[in-house]
This record gives structure tokens, sequence and C-alpha cells, in this order.
């Protein structure tokens, strides 16, 4: 959307109610002409707006897209999201992300796409991205911390995200799933992925991509029995836009907090109490072979804390957390 378009978006916005091609023009310094064509893209992108002869344009909805426009009125942050750069199909946001992030980009900006052609989740599996349903979005962090700090991140970013769950869509009891899944029952509702560049004691920036399943009303048949959304949970369409101003929102209070304190002690009576694996057994898959116990906590400094049968407790730093069956 163009400088011109988005200006005219605005104004009725805030008009509420019919707005006059000749206010508008006057107000841009455009013809009318100008504002009839800006209309027309406007409409081919999905905003429905009426025009009556001798009242004007009315802007009746919105695309529903996550675009700078309508994420932005539901933004309450002081910098993160605040540079929102839109794309209607990517290969990956966070491959986007590495690539801004390289150039300098400020702190705080956010690559989302409609669509994705390559999305991924943790172990380089592939998540499924189709457009015009669900989130999939990429924050760019510089945070001055060392290196081993970063991977705490990922749950501030999943707390985030259950925050924004229970603001936006609160009828639905979600769960997080150490280290990076957000759950309904025992199905994925959303994931984070972080990576980061960094040199022993400099991390030159950070990229966390997450991926909410908002909208979609069917997933492929491998993943029907244990993906999820939002849509279908709740019964009802999410805004992602809201969606996505909430997350950003909630993330930038966990994140400045984290930057005052050295672990992630502040936020632990948080993750503990909306954990889905706390206090339950659970077999943790690591390449170097599976270990069990049970969960009896996550450490300040994110890692799982797991009573093994020989009364040994153990700190598990990485590995795919699953749930055994016997657990209560």
């Amino acid at each position: 959307m163009n400088q011109i378009s988005s200006s005219i978006l605005h104004h009725l916005r805030l008009s509420g109610g019919f707005l006059s091609g000749e206010d508008i023009s006057v107000s841009l310094g455009i013809t009318r002409s100008a504002v009839w064509k800006h209309i027309g893209a406007l409409r081919r992108e999905g905003y429905r707006i009426d025009a009556v002869s001798g009242q004007g344009y009315r802007l009746f909805s919105l695309s529903g897209r996550p675009v700078h426009e309508e994420v932005s009125p539901w933004l309450t942050t002081r910098f993160i999201g605040r540079d929102l750069h839109y794309h209607e199909l990517l290969e990956s946001t966070n491959f986007s992300a590495r690539v801004l992030a390289g150039t300098g980009t400020r702190e705080g900006s956010v690559v989302v796409a409609d669509a994705q052609s390559g999305g991924r989740g943790r172990m380089m599996r592939s998540w499924v991205s189709p457009g015009g349903v669900n989130l999939y979005f990429s924050l760019i962090l510089r945070p001055r911390v060392p290196g081993i700090r970063v991977p705490q991140l990922t749950l501030l970013a999943a707390a985030a995200v259950h925050q924004a769950l229970c603001s936006c869509v609160p009828e639905i009891a979600s769960r997080i799933k150490w280290p990076n899944d957000i759950m309904v029952g025992e199905k994925k509702l959303c994931g984070v992925l972080c990576e980061m560049q960094s040199e022993p004691d400099m991390t030159h920036f950070v990229i966390i991509g997450i991926g909410i399943n908002v909208n979609i009303g069917e997933f492929p048949d491998e993943l029907r029995n244990i993906a999820t959304s939002l849509f279908l949970e709740s019964g009802r369409m999410v805004s992602r836009p809201e969606l996505l101003a909430s997350v950003l929102n909630h993330f930038e209070s966990l994140y400045e907090a984290w930057l005052l304190h050295d672990d992630l002690g502040f936020v632990l009576p948080y993750l503990h109490e909306y954990s889905l694996v706390y206090r339950r057994q659970v077999i943790i898959r690591q390449t170097t072979g599976d270990v069990c116990g049970t969960v009896s906590g996550i450490a300040r400094g994110g890692e799982l804390m797991l009573d093994l049968d020989d009364a040994r407790t153990v700190l598990i730093s990485s590995g795919d957390c699953l749930l055994c069956r016997q657990s209560p």
C-alpha cells in the first residue's frame, strides 16, 4: 500500500462515517480523480468502501490483513512493531528478518507475511503456512546481553503469545509447552523459533519467529490430530491485526523487564502456572538419547528441571518434550 492510499484509509477510519471526495482531495493535495483511483486500489486489497452520491466515501470494513495500517491502531508499544514490513508471500519471515537485521534495521522491527512458501520450526521441521488465515511474523531484537541468555527469549515470547491469547480469545484454555509451543490440549496452536547472530562476548541481533494458527479451518491429514487453530477451538474468526498487536504489546513489557533482570526469575510464576508439562511425566528426546522424568519446574535460566527415577534432578537446555501417556 502506497503512502497516499494509506493516508486515505487513515482519514476514512477517523471520520467514522461518510467523507466527501472533495474533503479528501483538499486534505491530501490531490485531485478527486486521483482519490477515486486510490479508493479502487484499496478495494482491490480487500477494503470495503461504500460510495454514495452527495455523501462521499465510507469505510465499511477492513481487509483483516496484518498490515501496518490495521495493526498500528491496536499498538501501545514504544518501539516494538512500530516499523512493520508486510509481504503477501515470503519464503520465511525469519530469513527476511535476518537480511534486514544485517543491514542495521532498528530493534523492534517486525517482518510479517500473509503466506510463507518455506516456513519452518525447530529442528528444521516445516510449518504449514497458507495465506489469508494465520499469523507468521519475525521480530528483530538487539539485546545487549551475553549470548548465553538469548535462548531465554523463546520462553519470553511464548509467555507473550499466551498473554495475548488470554486477552483476545479468553474462552480458549491454552498452555505453554516447554520450550517453544503453545498448545490446546495436546494439539499445537503456536510455535516459536529463536535464532541469533553473535560472537562469544557480543550478541549482534536476535530473530524471534512466531507462527500462530488463527483462522485456518482444516489441516492436512498428517497434521489433523496434532495441530489446531483459534477458529477450530473457539468457533469464531479472530482478528489477525488485533492479535498481532496484542502479542507485540505484551512482548515489549516482558522484554523490557527481562533486560532489567539477570534471568527469567520475574516471569517464572507465570510460566509455571500456565505450563502444560509442570509436575507431569515427560520424555525429553535429544540427539544423544531419551531422558525420562517428572518436570519439577523451569530454572531461572530457562532450562527444564527434570526429576529422574534415581532421585537426581537434571537441567535440560534443549530437546523435544513429549508427554507420557500415563500422566494424569
